[in-house]
């Protein structure tokens, strides 16, 4: 479950409207939570997992929480402390995953989209290597129980597999992925070098034009997705995660609608036949709704490369 809305950049999440769906969402199953420091809920999100302990109804080790090193903390010297704070507003002792937000490093500083006088973000220059190395440490002193990346192409991805010294390669890349994006050779490197993909954005996204490419048509609108939704009596949006788990892509949806929060929890009761699974993977259209162009000109941007 990822608990976040986004926004042209990121976007607050109404007050208390998080607290409740992370509640919902534990009460009915899920366990797996991701969550950054930039979505400016992480308060709710702990005080959720806190209260559920509290009633008994879970343990601390029962919940996965991913938390994300935001760009304006690339430097080495900022990766533990960035961490630090987030587990003091989590009000946790450590995350089970920790990982780098984005390649793309930006001034340090207050501001989380530093921008000069004519509007335009502030980059930085920082070596992914060395801000690797500081999350490795930071997975050494037990702050994180292991560590990943998101948005890295397979470029970036082997900058770190071959640094030399390397002591912890990602466990995980946290890209978006769903049947009109199926990132087929991504998903296939990442395999080769036991790299679990995250799938974010597994139902499409949002069509908010000031981020959102909107090129592409809803994903929940596709005419193949709901004729076999209707074959196993399930929505569009169930079929869509099915398809991304059976393929072993991790998905986080997103969602502060109680109903719809239940509905994309069941998807374990029904399995694709291989023709299904071929039919929807045939949906590709190698588009990202979500191409963060506001960023297309910083060095790292990750998606010039062909994957």
């Amino acid at each position: 479950m990822q608990c976040y809305m986004h926004d042209s950049a990121y976007h607050e999440t109404p007050k208390g409207s998080c607290l409740e769906s992370v509640k919902i969402a534990i009460d009915t199953g899920y366990r797996h939570i991701d969550g950054a420091f930039v979505y400016f809920n992480e308060h709710e999100v702990g005080q959720a997992i806190r209260e559920k302990i509290a009633e008994g109804r879970i343990k601390r080790e029962d919940i996965f929480y991913c938390g994300k090193l935001w760009n304006t903390c690339h430097p080495p010297e900022l990766v533990r402390p960035t961490l630090e704070k987030t587990l003091k507003i989590l009000q946790l002792d450590y995350v089970d995953l920790y990982i780098i937000e984005l390649p793309m490093a930006f001034k340090p500083g207050d501001a989380l989209y530093p921008k000069d006088e004519n509007g335009k973000f502030i980059y930085h220059e920082t070596d992914l290597c060395a801000t690797w190395e500081a999350m490795e440490a930071c997975k050494d002193a037990g702050l994180a129980k292991s560590i990943g990346v998101s948005n890295f192409n397979r470029r970036q991805l082997e900058m770190i597999l071959n640094k030399p010294g390397l002591k912890h390669k990602p466990v995980s890349n946290q890209v978006e992925c769903h049947p009109y994006f199926t990132q087929p050779k991504l998903l296939e490197f990442c395999r080769q070098h036991d790299i679990v993909i995250v799938g974010y954005s597994p139902l499409g996204t949002s069509r908010d034009e000031t981020w959102v490419n909107v090129s592409s048509p809803p994903l929940l609108k596709d005419p193949v997705l709901n004729a076999i939704g209707k074959k196993y009596n399930k929505t569009a949006a169930q079929v869509a995660l099915r398809f991304s788990i059976q393929r072993g892509v991790v998905v986080i949806p997103k969602s502060f609608n109680p109903q719809r929060i239940r509905e994309n929890f069941q998807i374990f009761d029904f399995s694709l036949t291989d023709e299904e699974m071929k039919e929807i993977a045939a949906l590709n259209k190698n588009v990202r709704y979500v191409e963060l162009l506001m960023w297309r000109d910083h060095p790292e941007y990750p998606f010039s490369d062909e994957y």
